[in-house]
């Protein structure tokens, strides 16, 4: 009986062996038939001439061990492609060989959460059309010639506009990052183990178009001066590091906007808290002025700024330190713990079964006190959610945020999974409709914007539609009147939306992969939330926002005297209440937050329990 077309296919064997008598030659096919077959994305990107690959998911790892801890080599006979995104795979250890060539056109490539390091073996470049390089979350090391980025001359990188190295272990910068992407824009080094920049990073003209440049949670010890050769500078985040003096040349970048050096301990006291509760604008004018500047108001004339000085130091002989310690409190981010046993009116989160299998972690909090009215207050709220979802919850597949109204949300609520055609919600921005439809519509969505920019990668809420791939069931959280309030990793309910009138807020935090990352994620939003709230205050007491008759009609102020310690402060803090998640016979799965919670090393936050 003749065999059929798949098995001539699987035991075809060459027409010669190299090593008689052997039988390497059918080990052969038949190895290079089980790569076919353990990569059917390479074969379906080939067959319909794809410009995007993603490949991620558990099944990815123990391929990618099969493959030597590399990627597999057809994978670089792929030339359209234009965006590469190979994440979440603890077997990874380096790219491979034929990146560089096999890859001309690539725009974006995204190596996020893999366990590359110590280097790269061999160096990814040259890649002339490369325009994102995200390697965040891997073991990386160190980056010399040959095992890095690529060449110096002529650059490796020349498009390169955004480098993410964030979450590695690098203890140094390679010398010629400058000469190897001298076109980049935004420079993620946080949460590595820097203790210097190289000079060559800061030279005239050296990264002339350079915006964003974030250094946090490293070990940098000084900052040059010639950081004002940076013209285009606009962020600078070096918070949580060993500095211990800003260079007065700082003030000297043109365009610079924000910078956060908390968590440093400058010698200079009175910056060290300004860096705490100041604005950029008020800090510049200080280092401007040589250490005279104010932490609020204009920079004036040397005669009437002298003035100020010697009344200010004599008025500190008189008084001793205490007005530095009043400083001090009114710096400071506070926020007050309401516990279980203080809350009547407690908010409770049950958690069906069902969500074991699809989405089993859950964290829910209520905060008070939030003023999004003024300017745009909302509009940086809902920036910071996003920026968080696209690093800390890493594009959402880690874990999703979602925030609502807290006076639309209906009590108790039920955390559950159920079957895509059997429950509705109301979407942002759209008509209710059935979860099933919502992912079709979505999907259909994606398609028509991929045909419009001739392009594969996709951008909003289409980006997450591939979390919801074999689920049988969709997790959601649904109020007391049965309403779909909250579908994720997708959306929200216009019926909780956050408006500018919202000042008390629920805040839910679920994931797939551990409780923890729910708590972590949690803290990191509300300390987000009590910056955005100080800000807001600044700058109503400095009355450019102020709006007594919006105070009124809200009426959701906390008076500070049933608030402790706010009259302390200058100021009122948020209130976070404790939320509790329990099982179907009401046992105490999970409160947030708990003593452990919201404990911040940052010195400018003060928890009151």
């Amino acid at each position: 009986m003749a065999p059929s077309g798949s098995d001539r296919k699987l035991h075809r064997v060459p027409r010669k062996c190299p090593c008689r008598g052997c039988g390497c030659g059918g080990a052969m096919a038949a190895a290079a038939a089980a790569v076919s077959e353990a990569w059917p994305e390479l074969d379906l990107a080939e067959r319909e001439r794809r410009r995007e690959l993603l490949l991620t998911g558990p099944g990815l790892e123990e391929r990618v061990r099969a493959a030597g801890g590399r990627l597999p080599p057809r994978l670089f006979t792929l030339p359209l492609l234009h965006y590469l995104e190979v994440s979440g795979c603890g077997s990874l250890r380096e790219p491979g060989p034929g990146l560089a060539q096999g890859l001309p056109q690539l725009h974006s490539l995204v190596l996020r959460r893999n366990a590359l390091g110590p280097g790269l073996s061999p160096e990814l470049g040259p890649l002339p059309a490369l325009r994102v390089l995200d390697l965040s979350g891997n073991a990386l090391e160190a980056l010399p010639p040959g095992q890095g980025l690529g060449p110096a001359e002529p650059p490796g990188l020349p498009q390169l506009q955004s480098l993410n190295l964030s979450g590695n272990r690098l203890r140094e910068l390679p010398a010629d990052l400058a000469r190897c992407a001298p076109r980049l824009q935004t420079l993620n080094l946080t949460g590595n183990r820097l203790d210097a920049f190289p000079a060559a990073l800061f030279l005239p003209g050296a990264l002339p178009l350079l915006s964003e440049l974030a250094a946090a949670d490293n070990c940098l010890r000084e900052l040059s001066p010639d950081i004002a050769h940076l013209a285009s500078l606009k962020t600078l985040d070096l918070s949580n590091n060993q500095l211990s003096e800003i260079p007065a040349e700082l003030a000297d970048c043109p365009k610079l906007k924000d910078i956060n050096f908390r968590g440093n301990r400058l010698r200079d006291k009175r910056l060290e808290k300004m860096v705490s509760g100041c604005q950029t604008r008020s800090i510049l004018e200080y280092l401007r002025a040589g250490g005279r500047g104010r932490c609020r108001g204009k920079a004036e004339g040397p005669d009437k700024e002298e003035g100020r000085r010697k009344r200010r130091e004599r008025k500190k002989r008189e008084s001793g330190e205490g007005a530095d310690a009043v400083v001090d409190e009114a710096s400071r981010l506070l926020l007050r713990v309401l516990h279980v046993s203080e809350n009547p009116a407690l908010l409770t989160i049950r958690a069906s079964p069902e969500v074991r299998d699809v989405r089993p972690f859950f964290v829910g909090a209520v905060v008070r006190g939030m003023d999004l009215r003024p300017g745009n207050a909302l509009k940086r709220f809902l920036s910071c959610q996003t920026k968080l979802h696209e690093d800390l919850c890493e594009k959402r597949t880690v874990a999703t945020i979602a925030t609502h109204d807290l006076g639309a949300v209906r009590g108790p609520l039920l955390y559950t999974a159920r079957p895509p055609q059997d429950f509705k919600i109301i979407p942002l921005g759209r008509r209710e409709v059935k979860a099933k439809d919502l992912v079709r519509q979505l999907q259909l969505e994606a398609e028509e914007h991929r045909k419009q920019k001739k392009r594969q990668n996709v951008s909003g809420l289409h980006r997450y539609l591939h979390l919801l791939d074999g689920k049988e069931h969709y997790p959601c959280l649904m109020d007391a009147d049965g309403d779909v309030i909250s579908f994720p990793p997708v959306t929200n309910s216009e019926k909780t939306k956050i408006k500018k009138t919202t000042s008390d807020l629920f805040l839910e935090v679920t994931s797939s992969s551990s409780l923890q990352i729910c708590k972590d994620i949690m803290d990191a939003l509300i300390l987000k939330m009590a910056e955005i709230n100080k800000y807001t205050l600044e700058n109503r007491e400095e009355g450019s926002l102020s709006d007594p008759e919006s105070d009124a009609v809200s009426g959701h102020g906390l008076d500070p005297k049933a608030t402790p310690g706010a009259e302390v402060a200058g100021g009122t803090p948020l209130v976070v209440e404790q939320v509790r998640v329990v099982d179907e016979e009401g046992h105490l799965k999970v409160v947030y937050p708990s003593k452990t919670d919201l404990d911040f090393a940052a010195a400018h936050v003060t928890v009151l329990r």
